[in-house]
């Protein structure tokens, strides 16, 4: 089935309305949720009961694959209602593409259920052979929504029997051998509740370990049987998993914009002579900056989609070096120019957008927040595309 297909069936205004629930369920918690660190489990209940969840699995585990660029409108709904709450909508989709390169009877126990599954990427556990399968120990931070999870991949180095290798084993959040680090309290996106783990000799048999030269070297699942016209199977994992990142950022600039124009046309400068602000050629100047800035993104995030949508059609599972940096300076881009809007926007409404909880104090964290993630880092990114330009090495993972 071509993307072009996939679209034509899409009900988006249902999809929309779905995410428009989400958002709007995130954004009544947004302070006590800031607070505590952590959303309550509404926001994770509403992902779930509307679907969005099961959006980017394979179609032999139950998904429902709409199609990438209707996925990046949904996330970019939430995130017009809240960054934290589109961090979680696009993490519990995308976190079902990976599981579906397990081994078959890995597949069929973590996908088999539809349970929410988190994930730490990182490398920073070991494993130790034991019996059929191995012991994981390792502490991992950054797990975004395991508080409402009940499975959890977690990235280590392990020796299956053909040198040191990456791998990603599976457990349960529920295993004795697993705990729950709070330690979640950060800058922005603190609502994600995205707490630390320390693992301590948990059991994960071999159907249960992700081995990265599957998933990013060859791109095929481990033991076949799948179905390799499954549009999840027909793009490169990790430039698909990433596919919505440039849509959170462009769902931020969508509120930061609507926000500016309201305010700037019913404010007063009281120390300017009383004038309206909306008649000041100075926030005139900055909303229609602003406005362009979008349009700039949203050429971006187009571009992103074309490639991914071309790796569709061709069943490219492998990225180039040139493309995955594209790809990497996109996001990186995205990211940085919604942190600077952010900022922009804080510096010229003024003080009436620096009280705690102000949405405007609230998006200027969370997209410096976001900003941060390894995944769009404006230096690292802009630094390896500069790179392969001239022939030189890409960013080893991104």
């Amino acid at each position: 089935m071509t993307n072009q297909l996939i679209k034509e069936k899409v009900d988006m205004k249902h999809w929309l309305e779905v995410a428009e629930r989400i958002g709007r369920v995130a954004e009544a918690e947004a302070l006590e949720a800031d607070k505590n660190g952590h959303f309550s489990s509404k926001v994770a209940e509403a992902i779930v009961e509307g679907g969005i969840n099961k959006l980017m699995r394979a179609e032999q585990y139950g998904g429902k694959f709409i199609g990438v660029e209707p996925f990046t409108k949904i996330v970019r709904k939430v995130a017009s209602h809240s960054m934290a709450a589109a961090w979680l909508t696009n993490f519990y989709a995308i976190h079902d593409i990976w599981p579906g390169y397990l081994p078959p009877k890995g597949r069929e126990e973590v996908l088999g259920k539809h349970e929410l599954i988190a994930d730490v990427f990182a490398p920073l556990g070991k494993m130790e052979k034991d019996g059929e399968g191995y012991r994981l120990y390792g502490q991992w931070n950054f797990a975004s929504g395991v508080l409402w999870s009940e499975w959890i991949g977690l990235g280590a180095m392990a020796d299956l029997g053909e040198g040191l290798e990456y791998v990603m084993p599976v457990l349960r959040v529920s295993d004795p051998n697993l705990k729950l680090i709070e330690n979640w309290d950060t800058l922005g996106l603190r609502s994600t509740g995205s707490n630390g783990v320390h693992v301590d000799g948990a059991y994960i048999p071999e159907h249960l370990i992700l081995r990265g030269k599957d998933i990013f070297g060859l791109g095929k699942p481990a033991g076949g049987e799948y179905d390799p016209q499954d549009p999840i199977y027909r793009m490169p994992f990790m430039q698909m998993f990433l596919a919505a990142f440039p849509a959170t950022s462009l769902g931020a600039m969508d509120r930061i914009i609507d926000i500016f124009q309201e305010r700037t046309e019913k404010r007063v400068r009281v120390f300017n002579g009383g004038k309206n602000e909306k008649t000041g050629s100075g926030s005139q100047r900055v909303l229609a900056e602003m406005k362009i800035q979008r349009r700039q993104v949203e050429g971006l995030m187009s571009r992103y989609l074309e490639v991914l949508e071309q790796f569709q059609e061709e069943g490219k599972t492998v990225a180039s070096e040139e493309e995955r940096m594209e790809l990497f300076a996109i996001r990186s881009q995205a990211s940085k120019m919604a942190a600077e809007m952010a900022l922009k926007a804080i510096l010229t409404l003024g003080g009436t957008s620096i009280f705690k909880g102000d949405p405007v104090e609230l998006f200027v964290r969370d997209v410096i927040a976001f900003a941060s993630h390894p995944t769009q880092l404006w230096e690292d990114a802009m630094g390896s595309y500069g790179s392969v330009q001239f022939g030189g090495p890409a960013h080893p993972t991104w």
